[in-house]
């Protein structure tokens, strides 16, 4: 049994340390911008001014859910991301091709992807596993199940989430892809407490996640997990699924014809803006609905971003 007892994102959104806050986020706008908290209260001012945008907002939201959780240190750190420290990334390039003679190392040593994981663990003094999944857009859904594996090992309160980061580059790229994306370009953060125990923190029950690759037939993949967890289509009370063009009726007809009500389908990336990790943020999203509307007992999470992929996510009330 696995079970979520405390969430953090910051993102394009009011999310952080707002509970309900699903109940009046409006869908994002290409002006929006990133909601940062003071990060002071999070980070020694020392680190903080050598940290990027990712590297704060990861390590806010980690240290969040612990305070959350009333936990002086976590089991293990686990953390997806689908393109990692882009913007240290592309400082080191530049580096490489204006400066001559020794590079200055601090932007290749936080431009790898475990810097994230890995900055968490200092900050935090933690010593256990430590690991970092970057497989796409299913990035954050591996992460999940290598935290469910530690659980099942009888590990205890694992942190485990997902960032990733827009730099100009990106919508650079986009335009010359002639992408022509209907949604902008986000950045977002996303952190949780796993637990293997039920208590009074809980928020969720997760019931199983798995991920897919080379996918050709979506509906078979859905119905067969789902009857793999003994939950028939008819029983979801919510699904939340990421409308990658301006018409998401492929998803919405794709569960029509398995069965479902299209008025249970709900978009999650008209609110998070597009980034490879949205289905972390689709999670906290579907956590605070349910926190919110007690009715909710079965809800999926469909990460159908990259068409090839397939990241399905079951949660269920913690009363259920």
């Amino acid at each position: 049994m696995y079970y979520i007892s405390a969430t953090s994102t910051i993102s394009h959104q009011p999310t952080f340390q707002n509970v309900g806050f699903s109940a009046a986020i409006q869908p994002v706008q290409a002006s929006s911008a990133l909601l940062s908290p003071d990060y002071k209260e999070f980070i020694d001012a020392g680190l903080l001014r050598r940290m990027s945008k990712i590297l704060r907002m990861s390590v806010a939201c980690a240290q969040d859910c612990i305070r959350q959780a009333e936990i002086e240190q976590p089991g293990a750190i686990i953390v997806g991301t689908g393109l990692g420290c882009l913007l240290d990334t592309e400082k080191f390039l530049n580096n490489v091709i204006t400066i001559k003679g020794m590079l200055p190392p601090t932007s290749f040593i936080q431009s790898t992807h475990n810097t994230m994981a890995g900055q968490i663990s200092l900050s935090i003094g933690n010593h256990g596993y430590n690991m970092t999944h970057t497989q796409n857009t299913v990035s954050f859904e591996n992460a999940m199940l290598d935290a469910m594996l530690l659980l099942d090992e009888k590990e205890e309160n694992i942190l485990v989430g997902a960032a990733d980061e827009a730099i100009d580059f990106l919508n650079e790229i986009s335009d010359k892809l002639h992408l022509h994306l209907h949604l902008p370009l986000t950045s977002g953060a996303s952190f949780f407490i796993l637990s293997n125990q039920k208590n009074d923190r809980s928020l969720a029950h997760v019931k199983d996640t798995r991920t897919f690759g080379l996918v050709d037939d979506a509906g078979g993949l859905i119905r067969a997990f789902l009857t793999e967890n003994q939950v028939n289509v008819r029983d979801l009370d919510l699904v939340l699924f990421p409308g990658i063009s301006k018409d998401s009726s492929g998803v919405t007809n794709l569960f029509a014809n398995l069965g479902l009500d299209k008025g249970k389908c709900a978009d999650y990336l008209c609110f998070s803006g597009i980034y490879p990790t949205t289905s972390a943020f689709a999670l906290h999203l579907a956590v605070d609905k349910m926190k919110a509307d007690k009715s909710l007992k079965n809800v999926l999470i469909c990460n159908t971003l990259i068409q090839s992929n397939l990241g399905l996510t079951l949660l269920q009330s913690v009363e259920a």
